[in-house]
């Protein structure tokens, strides 16, 4: 019979490891931060550093303020859902809806993860109330696509084809450029190209994007990627294949500002009672 050493002797070296690995995994859940969390977590890792939920209300209402006076129809609307150091480098915002003037007020329509499954996704309406009550901070981005694209999103909103644009496999770094996983900025970036295009083809719409949009790197650690695709439902690295891709509010407005005369873009920080004043940081181009 072959003695074997027992494995009682490599425990140690195998509980290392396996601390090493949670700790990796913990980084890279900073790194690849969740921006749609259950109402009852958090989203600041900090609660000290935390709006409350009268200055979110407060920062809410300045919003829309500053929607009525734009007079636009339809503006792409980015929110922060986590601190910004929690964030990648070349990423703000964590979310992005379509925000529609209405006779009773703004809707915004939403791309959201399912709480109870963070690798599945649903389309929801929502009010500026509710869209910032979770907010890390009081920031946000109003991208105004010109009057004419404005009107071609709309009649996508309200037509069978933005159901259709939607998929509902759910990666929070999903690439733009392939089909198979999206986020709510690969959808917002779907619908754009639809409209500006006139094309409802999902493989023409990739080949467009990969044509035309400049996506934004995903700078984080490789095995810290590797370690949050195995252990995190809500980041897939099936469709990364050269390089971890994602669409952003940055690199969409920077698009928009190339293909669509007229649009601009706006972003706003809260200024407590004295409103709101603009970010003082510039936002780079691609």
């Amino acid at each position: 019979m072959t003695y074997r050493r027992p494995l009682s002797l490599s425990l140690p070296l195998l509980a290392l490891l396996g601390a090493l690995s949670w700790l990796l995994l913990i980084v890279s859940s900073h790194a690849l931060a969740v921006e749609h969390v259950p109402a009852s977590v958090s989203n600041v890792s900090n609660p000290s550093d935390a709006p409350s939920a009268a200055q979110r209300a407060a920062f809410a209402r300045q919003v829309i303020t500053a929607l009525e006076a734009t007079d636009a129809q339809l503006v792409l609307l980015a929110r922060m859902g986590r601190p910004l150091r929690e964030m990648p480098e070349g990423m703000r915002f964590t979310h992005v809806g379509l925000a529609e003037r209405t006779a009773a007020g703004y809707v915004i329509h939403n791309l959201y993860q399912y709480d109870d499954a963070p690798d599945r996704s649903h389309l929801v309406d929502d009010e500026a109330t509710a869209f910032f009550s979770e907010v890390a901070a009081l920031e946000a981005g109003l991208l105004i696509p010109s009057p004419a694209l404005q009107q071609r999103l709309l009649a996508i909103i309200h037509s069978p084809t933005y159901a259709a644009l939607h998929d509902p496999r759910y990666s929070l770094i999903a690439n733009p450029f392939t089909l198979g996983r999206q986020n709510c900025t690969e959808f917002i970036l779907d619908v754009i190209f639809a409209a500006h295009h006139q094309t409802t083809d999902p493989a023409q719409l990739k080949r467009l994007q990969q044509a035309e949009f400049v996506a934004e790197p995903v700078r984080v650690n490789p095995i810290k990627l590797l370690l949050a695709g195995l252990f995190r439902r809500e980041v897939a690295i099936i469709d990364q294949p050269a390089g971890a891709l994602t669409a952003t509010f940055e690199r969409i407005a920077a698009y928009l500002a190339q293909v669509d005369v007229g649009s601009r873009v706006e972003y706003m920080r809260f200024a407590g009672a004295a409103g709101t004043s603009p970010l003082a940081d510039a936002f780079a181009g691609p």
